[in-house]
């Protein structure tokens, strides 16, 4: 959560943290600020919306400045909330995302000390405790400061007349972007791509310090980091709209190449074993949140099957409660950014136990890298929309050859089976490609749906997970409460729900659950329930059970995930444009949970 972004060189400052912050909106989106140094540091923020606070912008000048756009965790949306904070003395100001664990204490003492506090955030305890150890050196000053912070943070800072920048990193993400007499820091890749393709991601417990020339990274203990560069390959146009009228669709649209990338980079490690060389373990535990949990659920029915292996998947935020079994499974933690805090506590927490770990993650240099035995990059491109779409779709592609390679391994599918299923997966791009070709019925579907106040997801078998990521898209950006279910459910109390105002969304496959699922759509309409049905290309027999089908392509029912997931996007997208919401920034939600 929160978008962060610091910049130091010849420009005017207040340009380019403005073209890097917007950005990041979908980071955050409930209040917004920048401090430019010059002379002084010159402070504007505001509630809301970035253009909110650009609008009442004054014509600040300065080449070294700070910028944030906030997600609010500690105290509520408002202008006195909003970052940047400055110092009593007017000599610091800083931004911060994350979490001060013991900020009720710090602040009492600062109180004590005499300092005025002008917000409800954890945020302020930070300059003013830096300021508590300011005399005259800021880089001092914060490394002494932090010696009493207990939590989470990304923060940047900066001094008055100075044209340096000071930043920190514990569990949050931060990346420096590299210039020819300017620099940057920003929370994501994102924010610099207009600037700059080379980049250093900052590491857990480092602190850096940045001026125009120059770049130098410390280490918790004091001692200089010498790291390379990475050049990102990702172009400013893939995190552009590129015509699209909102982020999410072009997002949709861009599954057939997401599919493509990550098949690319990691098809052939199935069979020579380039992922997953030691498969020396029995059984299989994925721990995600949210909509990669839903991912982690496919995977499970997708490794039984394949690899013949006792798999679980659960919550990241629940993992780290339970205790430690007597086998030590393989752990498999999925997080788009490889910056979700429950899932990098579940990743400790596994190799505490003991357990072997491989993260699935679409972000390189991410901090998930850096915990875990082995990774698995999803290859999706930047995905900017808070929904998350393309990426949850590699994700399964991830899984599927993750399950492919155990079966491989564990001798529970033969070379030609191996070699059947590869040639099907590749296919998977133009199965998608046809289902977006179709996207006008499926907006056209959406009158079912539009002007209802719940609306029901069911499935069975290996789509039941992806009838609950259709649910939470429909929540998430349509504000319809929306409920996934296993279908075989319905009668164990859900049914009592069931009236001609509540529409249902079932997926039917031709598979062993085909003809419960018919069961199960005939007991809603017994009870008036309007049922909107996605089947297989050709099911006539499906017509006659259903209000509306939409059809996805015909495939083998362990690949119909991918199309069922891309036409439910599909129509989460187009009822909440129908019903005019906030579609890639839906109220109260932020793209990357980085603090729990």
């Amino acid at each position: 959560m929160c978008g962060i972004v610091g910049y130091t060189g010849t420009r005017q400052a207040v340009d380019v943290l403005l073209d890097s912050l917007k950005k990041l909106e979908y980071r955050g989106y409930d209040s917004a600020g920048v401090a430019i140094v010059d002379q002084s540091i010159q402070l504007h923020k505001d509630k809301g919306v970035i253009a909110n606070m650009e609008s009442t912008l004054p014509r600040f000048t300065g080449g070294v400045g700070v910028a944030h756009t906030r997600w609010a965790t500690c105290g509520r949306p408002s202008k006195e909330n909003a970052h940047p904070f400055i110092d009593c003395s007017g000599n610091l100001a800083l931004v911060h995302n994350g979490i001060i664990e013991n900020y009720m204490e710090l602040k009492r003492q600062l109180i004590a000390e005499g300092h005025k506090f002008t917000s409800d955030t954890d945020t302020e305890i930070l300059v003013h405790l830096i300021e508590r150890h300011y005399t005259g050196d800021a880089l001092e000053a914060l490394n002494q400061a932090l010696k009493e912070v207990k939590g989470t943070y990304a923060l940047v800072l900066v001094q008055k007349g100075s044209d340096h920048i000071y930043a920190a990193r514990r569990e949050n993400p931060l990346v420096i972007g590299l210039g020819v007499g300017e620099n940057f820091i920003a929370s994501d890749v994102t924010a610099l791509l207009d600037y700059t393709n080379k980049v250093i991601y900052v590491m857990d417990g480092e602190v850096v310090d940045l001026s125009p020339s120059k770049v130098t990274i410390y280490d918790s203990n004091g001692s200089v980091v010498n790291r390379k560069p990475e050049v990102i390959t990702w172009s400013a146009e893939d995190a552009q709209k590129g015509g699209f009228e909102h982020f999410m669709l072009k997002e949709i649209f861009e599954v057939p190449s997401a599919i493509h990338n990550t098949l690319l980079g990691n098809l052939d490690g199935v069979e020579d074993g380039t992922f997953l060389t030691n498969v020396d373990f029995n059984s299989v535990k994925i721990v995600a949140c949210g909509t990669s949990h839903h991912a982690a659920m496919v995977g499970r029915y997708l490794i039984e099957r394949l690899a013949k292996l006792p798999v679980s998947a659960e919550l990241a935020s629940e993992y780290r409660y339970g205790e430690k079994a007597k086998e030590c499974p393989l752990v498999i933690l999925i997080t788009q950014s490889g910056e979700t805090a429950d899932t990098l506590a579940a990743a400790r927490e596994a190799k505490r136990r003991g357990c072997r770990t491989l993260a699935i993650t679409n972000v390189v240099g991410s901090t998930i890298t850096r915990e875990v035995d082995e990774v698995f990059y999803t290859r999706a491109g930047p995905e900017i929309g808070v929904a998350a779409t393309k990426t949850f779709i590699a994700q399964l592609i991830a899984l599927y050859l993750i399950a492919m390679r155990l079966g491989y391994a564990k001798k529970s599918m033969s070379h030609d089976s191996l070699r059947t299923m590869r040639n099907e997966m590749m296919s998977l791009p133009q199965v998608v490609r046809r289902v977006l070709d179709n996207a006008d019925q499926v907006e056209q579907a959406t009158d079912m749906l539009v002007s209802a106040r719940d609306v029901f997801f069911l499935g069975r078998n290996i789509n039941y997970p992806v009838m609950l990521e259709g649910a939470l898209k429909l929540k998430e950006i349509s504000y319809i409460h929306a409920e996934g279910y296993a279908a075989g459910e319905m009668k164990h109390g859900p049914l009592a729900l069931i009236d001609a105002s509540t529409p249902i969304v079932a997926t039917v496959v031709r598979d062993q659950t085909y003809e419960k699922m018919l069961s199960n759509i005939s007991e809603v309409q017994a009870r008036e329930g309007l049922v909107l049905a996605i089947g297989g290309e050709g099911d006539a027999e499906l017509e006659q059970v259903a209000h509306k089908v939409l059809y996805v392509p015909g495939v083998p029912a362990l690949y119909s995930p991918v199309p069922i997931s891309v036409l439910l996007q599909l129509l989460a997208y187009y009822t909440a444009k129908r019903k005019g919401c906030s579609i890639d920034k839906p109220k109260n939600l932020a793209k990357s949970v980085t603090v729990d």
